[in-house]
């Protein structure tokens, strides 16, 4: 598995070794054994999916006192994945970072515990696959505005995003208290 740094130390995008032939391909998309040797030792108690139209903005979520790294990965359709850095000792507190996922390019992105995720849909539409490592909690979740000023995404917008009432009614990175 090949591994891709980015800007935000821990975030981690995985590139699996793809083998094709005539009759299609295969890939592991998880390795315990892999992953440990890479740095990632969680345990995964959760896998979910869901599918998004062209346009579709999920994020910026969160859980408090029960954080979830999370293993995403693109089923069918593209998507623009970011990660906001939320751990308030972090040098890149505050700071995002984004990578396109892709059936086709076949990448994963690693996000730790501690961070704020969320995806734009580019495709017509976007099957995602997350595994978590701790249980979804709704009493816990949170949203950080997906446009917040102090943080400044950069969306590969076309016309206004589709946003659920959760997500428009997120709060601004200011209001964050861990």
């Amino acid at each position: 598995m090949k591994i891709i740094e980015t800007p935000i130390s821990g975030v981690l995008v995985l590139e699996p070794r793809v083998f094709s032939d005539a009759r299609g391909l295969f890939f592991e998309t998880y390795n315990e054994r892999v992953f440990r040797e890479l740095g990632i030792t969680e345990r995964f108690v959760q896998d979910n999916q869901s599918r998004s139209k062209k346009g579709v903005l999920r994020g910026m979520h969160y859980q408090t006192d029960q954080p979830q790294g999370k293993l995403i990965r693109v089923l069918n359709g593209e998507i623009f994945d970011v990660v906001v850095d939320l751990r308030q000792q972090s040098p890149t507190f505050g700071k995002w970072a984004a990578v396109r996922l892709s059936s086709e390019n076949k990448r994963m992105l690693w996000v730790p515990k501690e961070f704020a995720h969320g995806f734009y849909t580019v495709s017509d539409s976007a099957d995602v696959a997350y595994k978590v490592t701790e249980f979804y909690a709704p009493q816990l979740e949170r949203t950080l505005v997906w446009n917040d000023p102090d943080v400044g995404i950069a969306w590969p917008l076309k016309g206004e995003p589709i946003l659920s009432d959760k997500d428009q009614a997120g709060h601004r990175l200011v209001e964050y208290a861990g």
